[in-house]
């Protein structure tokens, strides 16, 4: 995955299917802990994945 838009097809991949599973959750958190720092497309992506989990539309799914 290209570094700079990483974080954004998870996120797009996460509001596609409904769901942040731990496997999404992970990747996020390594793509945000490699590159140290996070874009404002990266950003926003992340605030509209917190939205729609907030409203009930994302389902956070628990590990095994």
């Amino acid at each position: 995955m290209q570094a700079t838009a990483a974080i954004r097809r998870l996120v797009e991949t996460a509001l596609h299917i409904k769901q942040l599973t731990p496997e999404i959750e992970e990747r996020i958190n390594y793509e945000l802990t490699r590159s140290g720092y996070i874009s404002d497309i990266d950003y926003e992506a992340l605030e509209l994945l917190m939205e729609e989990m907030d409203a009930g539309r994302i389902k956070l799914v628990p590990s095994r």
